[in-house]
């Protein structure tokens, strides 16, 4: 079985030296703190303004202003910043937080599409800096479309006649 790794690097065609560049080099510090809260604010009055209904409705019940405040967040804490995420809300456990939500192939796309056009837009990102950050955000979201589509594979839960059945029913 493929680790969530490789599988992640098979579907972003990003390699894991390509995807962690970020952490050759300090990028909170050259981008600095307002730089990610202007990423992060570009990609979600994106992703808030999505034409696709099916692909808003996955962030229909997040306050848009907390989910700008947990992605930079994030992003300052990996990018060698202060552990602003962890600190208010503990370790980032990626692929647990993202289970509830239809993390699939076609929503990583879209995903990545306004993270795209949100680095594009944020001035303040170097043309280096836009490439180590893209290549790990292709290769995080896949990252999590496997690690979902895995822990689906593997949540079961008894069927209330489970007696009667060979198998589990799944959990979804």
């Amino acid at each position: 079985m493929q680790s969530l790794q490789q599988k992640a690097s098979e579907w972003s065609g990003v390699s894991p030296d390509d995807a962690f560049a970020i952490d050759d080099g300090d990028l909170f510090h050259t981008l600095g703190l307002q730089t990610f809260i202007t990423l992060s604010t570009n990609f979600y009055n994106r992703v808030y303004d999505d034409d696709e209904e099916w692909f808003r409705s996955i962030f229909g019940n997040s306050d848009k202003e907390t989910a700008i405040q947990n992605q930079y967040e994030f992003l300052v804490q990996r990018m060698g910043g202060p552990p602003l995420y962890s600190q208010r809300r503990g370790h980032p456990a990626l692929i647990t937080r993202h289970r509830p939500f239809p993390v699939t192939h076609e929503a990583a796309d879209r995903w990545l599409n306004h993270m795209g056009q949100a680095l594009d837009s944020t001035s303040a990102i170097d043309d280096d800096s836009k490439i180590k950050l893209m290549n790990f955000f292709r290769h995080t979201a896949y990252f999590l479309v496997a690690g979902v589509e895995r822990k689906d594979q593997h949540h079961h839960t008894p069927c209330k006649d489970a007696a009667l059945k060979q198998h589990p029913c799944k959990n979804f």
